[in-house]
């Protein structure tokens, strides 16, 4: 007896997780007749936090549809900005992601990050824990079925990582006002609040400082303070709001 068989079409923006032969038009698959179309859209290689819309000979189904012999399946990317409905926007990053995490939290943005390495299970189950989207490079990890939601990051470069993520999820940015070592607000402090962080240099040179209300952190604008703020200007003037410290 012959397998059913349906013809799949993946959108050139997911072509990178499927094989060469299938990133072309519209392929040949063999199903079992019993596994869900998100199942098999899987099996080739991508996560389902990347898919936008499965048409199925030209109407949507969900990922349970069970597709049947003879059908056209086309494969489409999100849509953006997307919209995550349920809870406030707000991040969780896999232990890879570190620069991006402090570029987020520079730019205001709620993002948890896990710095050493917990394991699969423990960033899903936090990530429905805490209503969290997950990003992360992991295709593994963004299969877990725990997963509250998530989202594949494409490129290994941090400069083009956070360009990604705030074209894609248009987060609200509210620069310098969150702490990038562990996502605490931030609020205005005296010198003598932070003297005891500061070295002999800065506490002559420097008058206005903010603390973080979580672990404490001084802030003042150093020597890095204008890369900081290229990263910052260039991201709102690029996806909106406000750069002024």
């Amino acid at each position: 007896m012959t397998a059913p068989e349906i013809h799949v079409d993946v959108a050139p923006e997911l072509a990178l997780f499927v094989p060469h032969a299938r990133r072309h038009g519209s392929t040949a698959l063999a199903v079992d007749g019993v596994s869900t179309l998100g199942h098999v859209v899987e099996s080739l290689g991508v996560p389902l936090t990347e898919v936008g819309a499965l048409v199925v000979d030209g109407r949507r189904v969900p990922a349970g549809h069970v597709p049947a012999d003879g059908e056209s399946v086309s494969v489409r990317p999100v849509t953006r900005p997307q919209r995550v409905p349920g809870a406030p926007l707000r991040f969780l990053l896999d232990v890879h992601l570190g620069t991006l995490a402090r570029r987020l939290r520079l730019l205001g943005v709620d993002t948890a990050y896990e710095s050493t390495d917990i394991g699969d299970p423990a960033l899903a189950a936090r990530s429905a824990a805490e209503q969290r989207v997950l990003l992360s490079r992991d295709r593994g990890l963004l299969r877990r079925r725990e997963l509250w939601a998530g989202a594949f990051v494409y490129s290994p470069r941090p400069d083009d990582q956070l360009d990604d993520v705030l074209g894609r999820f248009r987060p609200e940015l509210r620069p310098w006002t969150r702490c990038t070592a562990c996502n605490g607000l931030l609020r205005e402090a005296t010198k003598a609040e932070v003297a005891d962080q500061l070295a002999q240099g800065t506490h002559r040179t420097y008058d206005v400082f903010a603390r973080c209300g979580s672990c404490g952190r001084a802030y003042w604008k150093g020597a890095h303070h204008e890369q900081l703020e290229a990263i910052v200007h260039r991201a709102v003037t690029e996806h909106g709001g406000r750069d002024t410290p």
